[in-house]
């Protein structure tokens, strides 16, 4: 994974330690030396010196000669979902939602061709595939993916589609580049977009786009149901209306959040400060 930096700014020693940090993940929860060597491509005393520079710093910790993250990590992807202020605006939201339908819902953004989990709310459903904050989906094969690739310019989507998946999920038969572009721009003339059984037998999802206070589309949002309960007219029909009256409720709260005075925040900072210091 090293050196593929190209910048005269680009610090190796950096993207080795995130390389580090990113070959742990629910297959891989503990690692020894060698097998964090081997994933990332490191030698092993450089592979050494970094994990335990991580583990001094609380991110990874050594249990019986073998590495697991720890929660401090979490800190780390919290940070930038804390700075959106979407999961504090989404949540109500979600669980007003997932109480009306029965069914799980969540909120993703694009990563290159992948989407990641930002919110989730779910119920318990025996479904292929685990689901939580931080899991990552090849964005052509869900719904919500769709609905975030349709936001792109052509530009932009031929850039984006030419990221291979992080994903790791098994080789899968895709649609071709014109099939997936005229999916695309029936989903951007529609306003939501449908995903069944593209990601894994007996998921099938509706999704629909969250915007900010500009209108850009920056997250998407779903309901996933098991296929063999949920019928996709059912799923359109009841859940889909839903949906949207959900999504479009938490635009217009984001964008309020986005609008608000830092002035006003800054001076509440201060006041609360010196409430502490008297």
């Amino acid at each position: 994974m090293a050196g593929r930096g190209t910048g005269p700014d680009f610090v190796e020693a950096l993207a080795r330690g995130l390389d580090v940090l990113a070959c742990f993940d629910a297959d891989h929860p503990a690692m020894s030396l060698t097998d964090v060597a081997s994933a990332t491509g490191l030698a092993r005393p450089t592979a050494r010196r970094l994990l335990l520079t991580l583990q001094e710093l609380g991110f990874v910790r050594s249990v019986d000669g073998a590495f697991r993250l720890t929660p401090q990590v979490l800190t780390l992807g919290m940070a930038y979902v804390g700075a959106l202020g979407l999961w504090e605006i989404a949540r109500p939201h979600l669980e007003a939602l997932v109480a009306r339908t029965g069914e799980s819902s969540s909120m993703a953004q694009l990563d290159g061709s992948d989407i990641v989990y930002i919110a989730r709310v779910s119920v318990p459903k025996i479904i292929a595939l685990r689901v939580e904050i931080g899991t990552r989906f090849p964005a052509a094969r869900t719904s919500q993916g769709k609905v975030l690739l349709a936001a792109l310019t052509p530009a932009e989507l031929t850039a984006t589609l030419a990221h291979p998946s992080r994903a790791g999920l098994p080789p899968h038969a895709e649609p071709s580049a014109e099939e997936l572009r005229a999916e695309l721009t029936e989903v951007r003339a529609r306003g939501w977009a449908l995903a069944d059984e593209e990601l894994a037998p007996g998921v099938r999802s509706v999704a629909v786009p969250v915007r900010d206070g500009t209108g850009t589309v920056r997250a998407a949002m779903n309901v996933t149901v098991h296929a063999a309960e949920t019928t996709t007219e059912r799923l359109v029909e009841e859940h889909l209306p839903l949906l949207l009256r959900t999504a479009g409720d938490v635009s217009a709260e984001w964008a309020l959040w986005q609008s608000r005075p830092h002035l006003d925040l800054d001076r509440r900072a201060a006041v609360d400060a010196s409430d502490v210091a008297g």
